[in-house]
């Protein structure tokens, strides 16, 4: 994973929690052409497995093309299926120690919140990034968990693990983070459900 400073695929895209069409894939592929991306994360909360393996197949395609890591959220498994990338994991999900088994040396992100205790935890598991969240309000997901620019100073004292920061981030608050040293912004909402302007519109605001 990259870590330096000058990182200009800071982005890490999350999906929008529905994919209904086709035209997504067309969408997808002109931002993953713009070279602003790491990372993509399949986060299909209420499909079945058949479709996030239908679904999950479709997007590695595009994201190989364009030299982005396919991720899927929660399940090593499907990961494995559709020959991901790695894989995120939370706190509820699959330990990371049995994730590694099935995955051996692909890409594993936590989940930490805003703790310090579970990033530390993640590091000694070997998780490949930390993620920290939310530090904005977000209509993505409910925000139980708030995290601030301290975490981040935190975290970079304690570790080199790539460090990910999540949760309401758009084209108004983003560089605070980048100042502050996180090292890819994970994105959903700003991109995908921005009433003023389209994906590949929103995603050229963020420079």
């Amino acid at each position: 994973m990259r870590k330096n400073k000058k990182n200009k695929r800071f982005i890490y895209l999350i999906s929008p929690n529905k994919i209904k069409n086709e035209d997504f894939y067309n969408k997808l592929n002109q931002i993953l052409s713009s070279k602003k991306v790491s990372f993509f994360q399949l986060r299909l909360k209420k499909e079945t497995i058949k479709k996030k393996i239908h679904i999950g197949k479709k997007i590695k395609k595009i994201c190989k093309k364009n030299n982005v890591k396919f991720l899927v959220n929660d399940s090593p498994i499907i990961a494995k299926k559709v020959n991901a990338d790695g894989c995120h994991l939370g706190q509820k999900d699959m330990n990371i120690l049995k994730a590694r088994k099935i995955l051996k040396n692909k890409i594993i992100g936590i989940t930490c919140h805003n703790s310090i205790n579970l990033a530390k935890k993640a590091i000694a598991y070997g998780a490949n990034y930390l993620a920290f969240g939310a530090f904005y309000s977000s209509r993505t997901k409910k925000t139980r968990y708030k995290a601030n620019i301290k975490i981040l100073k935190l975290a970079k004292k304690l570790t080199n693990t790539p460090i990910v920061a999540i949760g309401g981030i758009n084209q108004n608050n983003y560089k605070k983070l980048l100042l502050n040293k996180a090292n890819f912004l994970a994105i959903s909402g700003y991109i995908w459900n921005n009433k003023k302007l389209n994906p590949k519109e929103a995603l050229n605001k963020l420079k």
